[in-house]
């Protein structure tokens, strides 16, 4: 990456989930943090504590978009808390500061996180969440399922390098020749 920048992974998912999905984000924010990824995410509770925890134990960095005008609502492990004040557009910033998705259970609020990454043409690895790609084919976008943690932080960080390559090498072919 450009100036040793990591690639930055959103995690999305619910506020409200069960202790085995919690473990899992859990695991998913160590091995982020563990392969040097930028964790990106809502900052709140349920599967944003639980990434934003692994991550921060496992020595990495957690930033939590806020949808209020604070940060009052941040999760104790967030490092960087950013209040936004939007509400659910906070939504999209995650994802437009994210070079790959992880969902990780989720109701609504992650099926639009989801649909905004795919529509962006990301690829969203799913823990144990939507199946969007059962309603039929996706024209942008790919959805992945990952059978667990290790999986799904490969998928991603797969992902996420692929796409920072072609980003760069885009860059590369604009650039004037000296």
């Amino acid at each position: 990456m450009k100036g040793g920048r990591g690639v930055r992974i959103g995690v999305i998912g619910g506020n409200q989930i069960s202790d085995a999905l919690y473990a899992e984000a859990e695991e998913v924010g160590r091995r982020l943090a563990e392969a040097g990824a930028l964790v990106v995410c809502g900052g709140m509770e349920g599967a944003m504590e639980a990434v934003c925890k692994g991550a921060v134990e496992a020595g990495g960095t957690s930033i939590g978009l806020l949808p209020d005008a604070t940060v009052e609502r941040a999760n104790r492990f967030v490092s960087v808390p950013l209040a936004t004040g939007v509400g659910y557009a906070r939504n999209y910033m995650i994802v437009y500061n994210s070079d790959a998705v992880i969902a990780v259970g989720g109701s609504e609020g992650t099926l639009n996180e989801m649909a905004a990454a795919l529509n962006m043409g990301l690829t969203v690895v799913s823990l144990d969440s939507w199946p969007v790609d059962r309603i039929g084919d996706l024209r942008r976008g790919r959805l992945v399922h990952a059978k667990g943690p290790e999986e799904a932080v490969l998928r991603a960080l797969e992902a996420a390098r692929g796409r920072a390559s072609q980003k760069a090498g885009a860059s590369e072919e604009k650039r004037p020749v000296p």
